[in-house]
């Protein structure tokens, strides 16, 4: 099975997915994913694959990636051999784009797993970030994107403390897993 987890920024998504990846890190039910990005390596943000443009190209053309998009002037790529994870019914999980979900879905056995925080939670994370004003806040907070219909989505809510978050999370990848095991 595959868990695409997507949510708004400021949901906390990268803490409890790192919080969760060291609580199952001795458990080979799960993977976690590690995206190739066009992206310098020192960028900051999520562990990545740096790749440069002409290096993607020429992984997606040889059928290096079994998703890949793009977004914010930027391809990110899962690798195929999360297929061989998934032939293994090990629980795959990564860090999706909304816009890959509906091909995910049709390729893989899929499992959204929806970040999220109240309005307020999420206002406040993303001004203690200090990256963008009050006004570029209230217009990304107000484009909130849909999930496309017919998803299989489980919401965690991110208004506690992290260990909570942490723990809201690890529920929902155990229930995936012991599902995953019917597949």
């Amino acid at each position: 099975m595959l868990i695409a987890v997507v949510g708004p920024s400021g949901a906390g998504k990268d803490t409890l997915m790192a919080g969760a990846c060291a609580a199952l890190v001795q458990d080979t039910r799960f993977r976690f994913v590690r995206r190739a990005i066009t992206r310098p390596a020192d960028a900051g943000g999520e562990d990545h694959e740096a790749l440069h443009d002409a290096e993607f190209a020429a992984r997606a053309e040889a059928g290096g990636f079994a998703l890949a998009w793009g977004a914010h002037g930027l391809r990110y790529g899962i690798p195929r051999d999360i297929e061989d994870d998934m032939a293994a019914r090990r629980v795959v999980i990564a860090n999706l784009s909304r816009a890959v979900l509906l091909e995910a879905g049709a390729r893989y056995p899929l499992r959204v797993l929806h970040i999220t925080a109240p309005i307020s939670v999420l206002a406040a994370r993303l001004a203690a970030r200090g990256r963008e004003t009050q006004t570029d806040i209230a217009a990304r907070l107000a484009r909130e994107v849909a999930l496309p219909d017919g998803l299989d989505v489980e919401r965690v809510m991110n208004d506690a403390d992290v260990a909570e978050g942490i723990a809201r999370v690890l529920a929902a990848l155990n229930r995936a897993a012991e599902d995953a095991q019917g597949l």
